[in-house]
């Protein structure tokens, strides 16, 4: 079955970097888009990035654009999210999710966009 295995969380300060890993599994990896989210407690899950089956495109959130990058190995079947300039506001559980096509229509359609994510890794931001 399909298996999204986030890792590379942690504790940053303000202004540091982390690399996010997610090692997937049980599904052909490169025939689909793949997604990154996140949470905060009392909150709903907040849309971070998106990048289609082949790499061709790549979308992100106002509040991440130009400090987080999104990216896949489809060799390796990983897609990463490269967070730099991290802000305290950045603390959430970061989760990696599978799209249910190649490309992402409606990005922050979660219901109808994809159809399976993994449990997250902890990201927090804190001097």
């Amino acid at each position: 079955q399909v298996q999204l295995v986030e890792s590379g969380g942690g504790l940053a300060q303000p202004g540091g970097s982390l690399r996010l890993s997610c090692t997937a599994s049980g599904f052909t990896f490169g025939d689909y888009a793949m997604a990154w989210a996140r949470q905060t407690p009392g909150k709903g899950l907040e849309w971070v990035a998106g990048i289609y089956a082949d790499g061709s495109d790549i979308y992100y959130a106002d509040s991440v654009r130009g400090r987080f990058t999104i990216s896949r190995d489809n060799v390796k079947q990983v897609v990463y999210l490269e967070m730099n300039s991290l802000k305290p506001e950045d603390t959430a559980k970061y989760y990696c999710g599978k799209g249910k096509h190649r490309i992402l229509v409606f990005t922050t359609d979660f219901r109808n966009t994809y159809d399976a994510w993994g449990r997250g890794t902890q990201v927090t931001v804190s001097s």
